[in-house]
This record gives structure tokens, C-alpha cells and sequence, in this order.
């Protein structure tokens, strides 16, 4: 694999910057915005030192290929992810050219909505600690006797809110009733579920198992529409089909290796991060394109 050298903080100096997060600079086009996909990574809610090659256009190209093939189910927020459209319509852009392609995708603004739309099918990560502590995950019952990785009998929806800093925040499903409203809160669950679904299938039939994910929504002239990323190794839990063993964590195509390495320091998972040892940062990168391969039949061009 060729390896080059991870982007680390994209730099557009002439261009406001609307937002900076863990992965992505968002940069503010008036009525549009530019997301731009760096090569940080985070864990435990902390950026490490030093970054994964090829992890932003991969996110960033995965979002793509997910936003087009939902596109039947929601209406989303891309208006390209082709560099050359992308400069036609901001020719002050043309000077990053290099920078943005591949990792940079035009969006319509859209209002966000307060609440993240989290989607299990699978009992795992904060879903799993929350089962085995009530039997429940947000309020839902679910089945005695489930082990690690199993799969739920159907999808469920439990939302979170969303957090600035730090961990997300698992809510009841009547939570987020009082927070948008049933009529909103009744087609963002549906919606929810059902582009989980398709996904899903389409996945399992490339051999991946998307255990979870999580989905953001957004208002535009008072319509709701698909925001943010969509289901990148970062937003969701993809598992090997032909590894599955239920009873414990599962192999994944995302940033495992990183958590793993981690929890082997001593240390307190608080800024700064490390920096991660070449091996790891060679596994991961390896990890995210092999999932951009398999999903889309591509091979992303590096």
C-alpha cells in the first residue's frame, strides 16, 4: 500500500472557517458549506498526535457513496463531491485544488437537528454496557440472555443527544418526543430505520455487517434532510461477516486496532493523545480502505 503523508489540519486561510471537529473542518460558503475530511483520528473523545493516511477521503468518499445510494429513502444535503463542480462553484477554491480532492464534499446549510439518530442491530459498545447494567438500552426492553455482538431480533432506535465535547448521551425515545415533537421525532425514527435497513442489506450481501450507526438530520427551507457523514467506519460498527462469533467485541473494519493499542498505555485517556506507533497507524489505514473497497467495488485512488 502506498503510504503517504496524513492530513492533518486542512488550511483554507482565506475561506471562514465555520466549524472545526475531531475529523472535519467545515468551512462557511454563505447558503453552503464545505466539509473538508482531515486525517485525525480520535478515541476515547481525544485526537491523537498524529494521523491515518487516506482516512478522510475514505470517510469522505464512503459518505458519497452512501448518500447517493439512499438518496430514494431521504433527501440529503450534497450538492458534489466532484473537485472540479466543487471549484466552478467557488472559484476562490481553486488555489487548494490538491488539498481538496477526494476529501472535500459541498453541501447545502441546513439547520441541524438536536439529537443524534442511533440505530443498533446489533448489542454492542454503549448499547451492551446499558444491557447488562438495566436489561434495557434508552428505555427498550430487549431479551434475556443476549451476549455480546448478538443480534437484536429487529433494529432499534435510541437516540442521543449531542455532545460538543466528550461522549454522546443515550435518551429515551420520550425524550426526544419532548425535545422535537412526535410528528418529527415519528419520521426521524422511521426514516432512520429504514435507511438502516437498506444498508444493511446491501452491506451483508458485501460481507460486512453493520452492527450500528448513527444518522443526523437536518432542516432545509423547512424540509428534513440527511446531514453530516453517513455510514463511515467513524459513524458505524462494521464487522467482517466471515468472523462473526458472537459473545465478545468483533473484529472491525475501523479504528479497533487504535482503541486496542490504547488501552495498553498507561494512559488516562485525556489531552494530549500519543502518538501511535507506525504498525497501528499502517493497520488502521489498511482497515478503512479495505472497507471502501468491499462496499463500494472501488478502489479509492490515493
Amino acid at each position: 500500500m502506498e503510504t503517504t503523508k496524513p492530513l492533518m489540519s486542512p488550511d483554507l486561510s482565506d475561506v471562514p472557517l465555520f466549524k472545526k471537529g475531531k475529523v472535519r473542518n467545515v468551512y462557511d460558503l454563505g447558503d453552503k458549506l464545505l466539509f473538508v475530511a482531515s486525517d485525525r483520528i480520535s478515541a476515547f473523545d481525544v485526537v491523537m498526535a498524529n494521523g491515518i493516511p487516506n482516512k478522510g477521503r475514505v470517510l469522505n468518499m464512503i459518505s458519497a457513496f452512501w448518500f447517493d445510494f439512499l438518496k430514494d429513502v431521504v433527501d440529503n444535503h450534497v450538492i458534489t463531491v466532484d473537485v472540479d463542480r466543487i471549484i466552478a462553484a467557488e472559484p476562490k477554491l481553486g488555489s487548494y485544488r490538491g488539498m481538496l480532492e477526494g476529501r472535500s464534499m459541498l453541501v447545502r446549510k441546513a439547520e441541524p437537528m438536536p439529537v443524534e439518530c442511533v440505530v443498533r442491530g446489533y448489542i454492542s459498545g454503549s448499547g451492551w454496557k446499558d444491557y447488562r447494567k438495566t436489561g434495557s438500552v434508552c428505555n427498550i426492553k430487549l431479551p434475556e440472555g443476549l451476549r455480546q455482538s448478538d443480534k437484536l431480533p429487529g433494529p432499534i432506535f435510541t437516540p442521543a443527544t449531542k455532545a460538543e465535547t466528550g461522549h454522546d448521551e443515550n435518551i429515551s425515545q420520550d425524550e426526544m418526543k419532548k425535545m422535537v415533537g412526535d410528528d418529527v421525532f415519528t419520521f426521524l425514527k422511521d426514516t432512520s430505520i429504514a435507511i438502516y435497513a437498506k444498508a444493511r442489506d446491501y452491506a451483508d450481501s458485501k460481507g460486512i455487517i453493520i452492527a450500528d450507526t448513527k444518522f443526523e438530520f437536518g432542516k432545509v427551507e423547512g424540509k428534513i434532510i440527511l446531514m453530516d457523514e453517513v455510514l463511515t467506519p467513524d459513524s458505524s460498527r462494521f464487522w467482517p461477516k466471515d468472523e462473526y462469533s458472537p459473545g465478545g467485541p468483533q473484529k472491525s473494519f475501523d479504528k479497533q486496532f487504535v482503541r486496542d493499542y490504547l488501552e495498553t498505555l498507561d494512559w488516562d485517556k485525556t489531552p494530549p493523545g500519543p502518538e501511535l506507533p507506525e504498525d497501528i497507524v499502517s493497520k488502521t489505514s489498511e482497515k478503512y480502505l479495505q472497507a471502501y473497497s468491499i462496499l463500494t467495488g472501488k478502489e479509492l485512488a490515493i
